[in-house]
Parts: C-alpha cells; sequence; structure tokens
C-alpha cells in the first residue's frame, strides 16, 4: 500500500533506474507512517561515508506517543546492499546525477522508500513534458468521443 509519492520528481528529473530501499525507522514513527502520516515533497537521498540517508523527509509525531518520539524531519539511514550504494555514489560522482525519493510504501510488514537515480530537467525539458501530457490527454478524450 502507497503512503507517500513525489509527484514532483517526475516533473524535475528525468528517471533513469529505480531501487527499492528499506527505511530505519525508531520508536513510534512505524505507526506514524502506516497511519500516513508521511511527506517526501522536499525530502532528497545523500551518501554520506558508504551510507546512504534521506533527508527532509518528514513523519508527523505519533499522537499516542509519549516524550520518547524523534523529531519530524532528522536524518534517516536507508538499507541498501554496498554494492548498490557503490555503483550510484561511482554515477552520482562522474555523470552529474542525483537520488531522489519516489514513494514510501509497505510491504508485508515492512516500510519501504522506492528511490530513483535521475537527472534534472532544464526549463525547455519540463515544457515539452507539460505539451506531450496535454496532447495524450486531448488524444484519449478524442478517442473515447469517436469510439461513443
Amino acid at each position: 500500500m502507497i503512503l507517500s509519492k513525489n509527484k514532483k520528481a517526475f516533473h524535475d528529473y528525468f528517471i533513469e533506474e529505480k531501487l527499492e530501499a528499506g527505511i530505519e525507522l525508531v520508536g513510534t514513527e512505524v505507526k506514524s507512517v502506516k497511519a500516513g502520516k508521511i511527506s517526501i515533497k522536499e525530502s532528497f537521498v545523500r551518501i554520506i561515508r558508504n551510507e546512504i540517508f534521506i533527508m527532509n523527509m518528514h513523519i508527523t509525531p505519533y499522537e499516542f506517543g509519549n516524550i520518547n518520539n524523534v523529531p519530524e524531519s532528522r536524518v534517516r539511514k536507508l538499507l541498501l546492499s554496498r554494492r548498490e550504494i557503490n555503483k550510484w555514489e561511482a554515477k552520482i560522482k562522474e555523470q552529474g546525477y542525483t537520488i531522489v525519493p519516489l514513494s514510501v510504501y509497505t510491504k508485508q510488514r515492512l516500510v519501504k522508500v522506492e528511490i530513483a537515480l535521475a537527472k534534472g530537467k532544464k526549463l525547455h525539458d519540463k515544457r515539452e513534458t507539460l505539451k506531450r501530457k496535454d496532447i495524450d490527454r486531448n488524444l484519449k478524450k478524442i478517442q473515447k468521443d469517436f469510439l461513443r
């Protein structure tokens, strides 16, 4: 079940490659995430000393929690294999890529994050994408009316 999506990522970046990563949550964060109190709109991913972290991911504190609730926007570690981290780190360093979170979802009982290796779009690329979406929408509407 998808808990949060980053729709802005598809508008701002060309998505090259996707990966599923576990996320290290503590305390009542899991209950809050499963209740849907999560936002990844302004979040981003960094590789620091061969470990991968997600920054600015906002998880609202669990309302029935206690004084041990953790800060809302703390840095959280993502769980990936060393080989995958090293591969993506090499691409980021040499080719101007970045890593963006696309969605947070549950898989069985675990909370997972889908991250993507992405390249930034220029303004004219964004305009072109919007034009294509508009044209596709119009074609589908015409096709739907024609089939009636």
